[in-house]
């Protein structure tokens, strides 16, 4: 999601946190209030600034988690994924999406427009 609507949607946040939890990830972080915050990447010669909604580690791979729910801004959210896919890859780590029910078909819909074949973490 997008850096504006994290503050609103700061709960779902958490629950994703807990479920990461229980699946086993370690180090956890997460872009709201109580837990650290993971490393923001800075556009060079802009100011946008785009931070992971969350990031763990299982088995020494490093993970990237966004929270896939409808947002006002689609582009930037796409361009968002595009970014942390590319650096995911690139890095040889782990790129997720979760979501939840009533997000289902947007976030699909916003895949699909990137051409990204992911299967949706759902909660």
């Amino acid at each position: 999601m997008i850096h504006t609507e994290k503050k609103e949607n700061a709960a779902f946040i958490k629950e994703s946190v807990n479920y990461l939890e229980n699946l086993g990830f370690e180090n956890i972080k997460a872009d709201v209030e109580g837990y650290e915050a993971p490393k923001s990447y800075v556009k060079q010669d802009g100011d946008i600034k785009i931070t992971p909604d969350i990031t763990a580690t299982r088995r020494t791979k490093k993970y990237y988690f966004e929270i896939g729910l409808k947002s006002d801004k689609p582009r930037l959210l796409k361009s968002k994924w595009r970014f942390l896919d590319v650096l995911s890859r690139m890095n040889d780590n782990r790129f997720r999406i979760i979501t939840t029910r009533g997000h289902y078909k947007f976030t699909n819909d916003v895949l699909n427009d990137l051409n990204l074949n992911k299967t949706l973490i759902k909660i």
